[in-house]
């Protein structure tokens, strides 16, 4: 359609190193995912996954500018189209290595940026999404163990964070949520188990220039022995996930 040229929630406390992190929101969250436009299907999933909370957390406000990194489906890209309103933009990226492997994820991308006027579809490598500059914020769910896939190059995860960083505006932020895997164990589960050490997410993208800005217990489940595939039936939908905001330092 076009290319890349062409009751709210009014805070939320959230621990940082031990105090509480509050991220303003003055956005009316509840009336934007009341957008019509949204699929029944989606908002059948919202008490999972807690799009409101997610916004808020990640700081979406009208008129901002947001890449969605790994869009999927749609369903978050959709979401933050309703939250940044018309005035707003969202850049949603689908891989060009998960497009070539699964040709309906390109499709879906498609059929995405046309049905909404301020939606974009972005291309390129994993580590190289054609985010344009001066973006408010990045928000990436549940994809970052990925970069860690082979046979991805051992740099994949950094060369991605530093794009992240170079697409920003001095104070954008850059919110990720991923699946837990246990303490000290890295990337170890990324390929098979479909999780990464929070730690490992915090080294990689604090060491492009980021800054630790909060660190959410939004979708904490501390039942989630960690030690199974995230797609295990017994824990499928209820995963211990983490929720990391970070801020290019103006």
């Amino acid at each position: 359609m076009k290319s890349l040229l062409s009751a709210g929630l009014l805070a939320l406390a959230l621990p940082l190193a031990g105090c509480a992190t509050t991220m303003a929101a003055s956005t009316d969250y509840a009336a934007a995912l009341a957008d019509p436009a949204r699929p029944a299907a989606d908002r059948e999933r919202d008490a999972v996954r807690l799009p409101a909370e997610l916004l808020a957390f990640a700081g979406i406000e009208r008129g901002d500018r947001v890449g969605d990194w790994w869009m999927g489906g749609g369903y978050l890209t959709r979401a933050l189209a309703a939250t940044v309103g018309p005035q707003g933009h969202v850049y949603a990226f689908q891989p060009d290595e998960y497009v070539a492997r699964r040709p309906q994820t390109g499709i879906d991308q498609k059929t995405v940026d046309e049905a909404y006027a301020n939606v974009d579809a972005v291309h390129g490598s994993m580590a190289a999404a054609a985010f344009p500059a001066g973006l408010d914020a990045i928000v990436t769910v549940q994809n970052f163990h990925d970069l860690y896939h082979p046979p991805a190059p051992a740099d994949f995860a950094a060369r991605a964070a530093q794009g992240w960083f170079a697409a920003l505006r001095p104070g954008g932020t850059l919110t990720i949520v991923d699946h837990s895997a246990a303490p000290g164990s890295g990337t170890r589960d990324s390929d098979k188990l479909h999780r990464i050490d929070k730690q490992t997410v915090i080294a990689v993208v604090t060491a492009a220039g980021f800054k630790l800005d909060g660190d959410g217990a939004l979708f904490a489940n501390p039942a989630d022995p960690r030690d199974k595939t995230v797609f295990d039936p017994s824990i499928r939908g209820h995963t211990d996930q983490f929720a990391l905001r970070f801020r290019k330092p103006k």
